[in-house]
């Protein structure tokens, strides 16, 4: 079966609403929700066939697009790989060009549906914060800790990895219970490092796998959410195959917790993550500054250890330059 190349475009509005299109009738899935795009031609670039199809299909003109996640998808009539674009800025107001219907969704929307099941878990991963806020309660003190956390929250903090690797499990499961009843007014979520079964006991959202675990699971745990970190290209396919949600990949920059790794870079970073069908956290030495940085790798978000504990400014929960 030939591999059709298709570019897809997130347009994601000031309000953190993205637009869908319904196939119009004649099509294969008619009647199905998408995200707009189409097909690549013959010697045309990804960036190029986005621009154009979008301006064919909504009347628009891309202004500023981030590459983000690659699917691979095999319909009964086609195999298709999915080129994922996040566009923030364009010109114009989306217009059906198509007989196509549209419709935002997001906050404060009426879901649509059947969708198109190649949409489901992209539409998944954009719920997804961009910012990873990783705990070092050893280091600051309890205390000190969970006071900077509340500040986190007010921030904006959204999503949150209890890694304090030196606690024994008692003591890491009661943090673990402090720390979730500090996120549950702000609907944040909680992932537990490495410790399944803590955060099983304590209703955590999910686990973050070690890139050791990550290596010799064959089962992806029982959880609502599921992370790992990774180190190559190696450990993004080995993630993919487990079927986890988001992954985390670096050192990108210096760090003081692995200064025997080289950095990779923002550029090493782009070409790894080029083909993976996961959305891409990258971790090492970064701060909320480099948040665009890590856009225009293709990277979802960032992960700090520190950062985030850090300074007044506000924290981005979604996607938007």
């Amino acid at each position: 079966m030939t591999r059709v190349e298709v570019v897809v475009a997130v347009l994601v509005d000031r309000q953190g609403r993205y637009l869908l299109t319904q196939r119009p009738p004649g099509k294969v899935y008619a009647g199905y929700w998408e995200l707009p795009g189409g097909k690549v031609e013959p010697g045309e670039t990804l960036r190029a066939a986005l621009v154009r199809e979008i301006r064919e299909e909504l009347g628009v003109e891309i202004r500023d697009a981030f590459p983000w996640i690659t699917r691979h998808f095999e319909y009964p009539h086609a195999l298709v790989r999915l080129h994922l674009f996040r566009v923030t800025q364009w010109a114009g107001l989306p217009q059906s060009l198509e007989a196509q219907k549209l419709a935002w969704q997001g906050p404060g929307c009426e879901a649509v549906t059947p969708m198109l099941p190649a949409n489901a878990p992209i539409l998944q991963a954009l719920e997804l914060p961009t910012v990873y806020g990783i705990t070092q309660a050893s280091e600051q003190g309890e205390v000190v800790f969970l006071e900077a956390m509340a500040r986190a929250f007010d921030r904006g903090l959204r999503l949150v990895q209890l890694r304090e690797k030196d606690l024994p499990a008692e003591s890491l499961h009661q943090l673990a219970e402090k720390v979730l009843r500090a996120a549950r007014p702000w609907q944040a979520q909680v992932l537990i490092n490495g410790d399944i079964a803590v955060a099983s006991a304590v209703g955590a959202d999910g686990v973050h796998l070690t890139s050791r675990q990550l290596a010799t699971l064959t089962v992806r745990p029982d959880l609502p959410l599921v992370a790992a970190s990774c180190h190559d290209v190696d450990d993004l396919r080995r993630a993919e195959q487990l079927g986890v949600d988001f992954v985390v990949l670096g050192p990108v920059a210096p760090t003081a917790t692995h200064p025997d790794r080289a950095p990779l870079g923002f550029e090493t970073l782009a070409r790894a993550i080029e083909d993976c069908g996961l959305p891409v956290l990258a971790i090492g030495g970064l701060g909320l500054s480099d948040l665009e940085a890590a856009w225009r790798a293709g990277a979802h978000g960032i992960a700090s250890m520190r950062a985030v504990w850090e300074g007044e400014a506000p924290i981005s929960n979604r996607f938007r330059a």
